[in-house]
């Protein structure tokens, strides 16, 4: 048996922020990993390999049609799908090797194995090789993230109906693609495939794109979308799936209720995910699931088994990588003494197409839903110089402010650069300042932050000064 201060299982965002935050504060920590890497979803088969196939794909695409009108010329453009994936395996394997050194250098101990507890103080850890290892910590954290999910009717074959994991270890080009959710999964990878010239249909059984965020953001994508050649069928339920061996069919009620159905490649299955916990042993323990099977945690996010806490995608809310990290913190810093918070409301959510999407706090749905009054200033793209510059003018930003105070009440932004500007958009939040003064600080010129600046002057009640 080897006894620990704390011990995280699952390596991910969340956990391996957690093992290093602990170690950091004199903790004598564990690490406890399922899988051969560390990094779990986001760094293996979820944000960083998607974030690798958008960014190669991006400079394909603007290598076949945005370098003319910038005097470029290219002849024989050809895409090389091998390397491009190639490439995205190289991204990953950096991070991982980082994620070891991280490990390493902080003296945290690392276990490689399926973690389940034996009860509220103790788990065993099997190793591939079948040998065991007892575990007794002061302090457990679970953040074994989560896996997709599914929908009635569809069941997931890793063949030819697929998720986003196997969508990131394709060995050819699809030359189609249906994608069940209009999420930020499902539109990311139809901009991925779209870009290399797999036809794609989005298949989406609410009435707009990007449900969660500010119904704008999503009307505006699903244009850009289409503009590109995506098919997006809003309104569609999807009621079966089925492998027919070189292609996939999918069978769906269209918005005036009528069957359909689809033939591609592949069906790709992007309808969220859903904890995972299983195998985990929790039955031994006093953890509590809710009805949605995330696990029950407080206000400090400790279970109702007081020595076991958990973080990430298992408690439910936004599944987020930046979520989990703050959740880690949060956690560890507690366990410490110290008094840290967590704002759930200012915390960013980010699509990764071009243009970029980011959001944060409260939507136009949500204000009108909970009567409160608001003003709106929106600018575009179009009129800021930098982006004329840039040919990037596509896009918005929005800002919903309070008439009576002036405090920031939402910001959205779909346009080039927007994962990077709405860190401004928290920061105003967070400190509850206001529109006024957010637009009263200078800001550089020429800069795509400037559409950020005219935004915040109509929302505080006064008039751009470019429009």
């Amino acid at each position: 048996m080897e006894e620990f201060d704390i011990a995280v299982i699952g390596s991910g965002p969340g956990g391996y922020v957690a093992a290093i935050r602990s170690a950091q504060l004199g903790y004598k920590t564990v690490l406890i990993e399922k899988y051969s890497r560390l990094g779990g979803t986001c760094t293996n088969v979820g944000c960083i390999p998607t974030k690798a196939l958008l960014d190669s794909t991006h400079h394909y695409e603007d290598a076949m049609k945005g370098m003319e009108a910038h005097g470029i010329e290219f002849s024989d453009v050809r895409l090389n799908f091998e390397q491009l994936y190639r490439r995205k395996k190289q991204v990953v394997e950096k991070n991982t090797k980082g994620l070891e050194f991280l490990m390493a250098k902080n003296k945290i101990s690392v276990l490689q194995g399926i973690a389940s507890f034996l009860s509220n103080e103790k788990l065993k850890v099997v190793h591939s090789d079948q040998t065991e290892t007892i575990v007794k910590a002061k302090k457990y954290i679970i953040a074994t993230g989560s896996k997709p999910a599914t929908i009635p009717g569809v069941i997931i074959d890793k063949e030819r109906i697929i998720t986003s994991t196997e969508a990131l270890e394709m060995k050819d080009k699809p030359q189609s693609m249906a994608i069940i959710g209009g999420g930020v999964i499902g539109v990311e990878m139809a901009m991925i495939f779209n870009r290399i010239g797999t036809k794609v249909t989005v298949l989406e059984y609410a009435d707009n794109l990007l449900g969660n965020m500010d119904r704008e953001l999503g009307s505006a994508l699903a244009k850009i979308l289409a503009k590109k050649g995506v098919e997006i069928k809003l309104g569609h339920a999807v009621g079966k799936a089925e492998n027919l061996g070189d292609k996939a069919r999918v069978h769906f009620r269209n918005k005036q209720g009528a069957e359909e159905e689809l033939d591609a490649d592949y069906v790709l299955v992007a309808v969220g995910r859903k904890p995972y916990i299983a195998g985990l042993g929790l039955e031994n323990t006093n953890v509590v699931l809710n009805d949605n099977g995330t696990i029950r945690v407080n206000g400090s996010l400790q279970t109702d088994a007081s020595g076991i806490y958990a973080i990430g995608d298992v408690i439910g809310g936004a599944m987020l990588a930046h979520k989990a990290e703050e959740e880690a913190i949060f956690v560890i810093e507690s366990i410490d003494g110290q008094k840290p918070h967590i704002n759930y409301s200012h915390i960013p959510s980010i699509v990764y197409t071009w243009p970029e999407i980011a959001s944060v706090g409260a939507t136009e749905e949500e204000l009108k839903k909970k009567g409160i009054t608001y003003q709106v200033g929106k600018f575009p793209f179009a009129a800021n110089a930098r982006a004329r510059a840039g040919m990037e003018q596509e896009g918005f930003v929005k800002v919903l402010s309070d008439p009576q105070y002036g405090e920031l009440l939402g910001v959205h932004i779909i346009g080039a650069r927007a994962a990077d500007l709405i860190a401004q958009g928290v920061v105003g939040l967070e400190y509850e300042v206001t529109a006024k003064d957010m637009a009263s600080i200078c800001y550089a010129h020429p800069t795509y932050s400037e559409v950020l600046k005219e935004a915040f002057t109509i929302a505080s009640g006064r008039p751009s000064i470019n429009i």
